[in-house]
């Protein structure tokens, strides 16, 4: 699915758009009000990738977005190197195709090294850090590391330096891939690296084009304001790029005044869309892709779902925004699975909820002889 630029348009309008009005813009965006035909690359590309600090989250996604989804569609993607899983957007590791790593890669460079220099500054300040990248793409291109190994091994050269500073300066410097089976499901490996170049047989783009990056967050995630594409791409700075393209965006206004920019054909669902029951994996990028997520988060359910050690549970959506999280415990032959919903809600949703969730079992622990389903509220609330 390639998104070109769209005609000059310059339109702005007074009328606000609703919280749930952007809500079921996201959810027809996202593949979320019904399950797409897509292809499982159109629909990665067109997501502009897919969270994957853990192995599992992106297959989950995938389920719940698109019909008849298999584990081995996206299995057969990294094994044949047509996707790859590597830090791009917020400095964190997403799974894209491999035309997007080498076109976004380049893009967010600026993210990466201001990451390494708020975690790792003062530990590399007096080191060469062009003459580390070579090291470590010799290194890594001769095989693949963990960032362990790597790090042992520059730390050879580097003896006074820390391990972890170094490897973690290389992953900075150098487009980093995670190999198979590190991402395959039901595979079990620790998460070696080699680098992009090397996987794909071919180099970064040498022009990226930021504003064509920008145009596609917004199909994926629009409308959207100026903090929200810098939020979700790591990026600063954005505002000058946004007004070279003004002219062939729409321009509206959120209940909070802010304003909000969107491609002029994108989908904008009536807000009485009806919306389905949806279980979101760990990590899902609708969480994480804004500034204001009161578009499907509510303030006072943040601490519910975003751990203080980085962890961004699975959440449930309900008539479009997270009214719970979950989790699915496998052991031997039973599965259970634990739902901690944030609300009351209507017997005809919790109907919903357990069908939605048997297609979850046959998804996650399809040879499972027993299925056990359990509902709680994360607050003083009853059923």
């Amino acid at each position: 699915m390639t998104i070109s630029k769209p005609k000059s348009t310059g339109q702005t309008t007074n009328q606000p758009l609703s919280t749930r009005a952007l809500n079921r813009a996201l959810l027809a965006r996202q593949l979320l009000l019904s399950r797409s035909d897509l292809s499982v690359r159109e629909a990665v590309r067109h997501l502009v990738g897919l969270q994957a600090q853990a192995p599992n989250p992106p297959y989950v996604a995938l389920w719940a977005r698109l019909r008849q989804f298999r584990h081995e569609e996206l299995s057969a993607h990294l094994m044949e190197r047509s996707m790859v899983r590597i830090a791009l957007m917020r400095s964190t590791l997403h799974l894209v195709t491999a035309d997007d790593c080498v076109t976004l890669r380049p893009l967010l460079q600026s993210v990466q090294e201001r990451g390494l220099k708020g975690s790792f500054g003062k530990k590399l300040a007096e080191l060469d850090l062009d003459a580390l990248a070579a090291a470590g793409r010799a290194l890594l291109e001769a095989q693949p590391l963990t960032f362990s190994e790597l790090g042992k091994r520059l730390q050879a050269l580097w003896p006074h330096s820390d391990a972890t500073a170094l490897s973690q300066a290389v992953r900075c410097r150098l487009p980093l891939v995670q190999v198979p089976p590190r991402g395959i499901w039901g595979a079990s490996g620790q998460a070696a690296h080699t680098t992009a170049e090397a996987w794909l047989g071919r180099p970064l783009a040498e022009e990226p084009d930021l504003e064509a990056m920008l145009l596609r967050y917004l199909a994926a995630f629009g409308p959207a304001s100026v903090k929200d594409m810098q939020v979700w791409s790591g990026l600063t700075r954005l505002r000058e790029v946004v007004e070279r393209l003004r002219p062939s965006l729409l321009a509206f206004r959120d209940e909070q005044g802010n304003e909000l920019f969107d491609l002029p054909d994108a989908p904008r669902p009536d807000p009485s869309t009806p919306a389905p029951i949806r279980f979101l994996s760990e990590f899902d990028n609708m969480l994480l892709s804004y500034d204001d997520r009161s578009r499907i988060l509510q303030d006072d359910d943040k601490h519910l779902v975003f751990t203080d050690n980085g962890i961004i549970r699975a959440t449930l959506l309900v008539d479009g925004f997270v009214c719970g999280i979950w989790s699915v415990t496998q052991k031997r032959k039973a599965a259970d699975l634990s739902i901690s919903l944030f609300r009351s809600i209507s017997e005809e949703q919790l109907n919903s909820i357990r069908e939605e969730a048997e297609r979850l079992f046959d998804f996650i622990a399809p040879d499972a002889e027993t299925r056990d389903i359990h509902i709680t509220y994360s607050r003083n609330t009853s059923l």
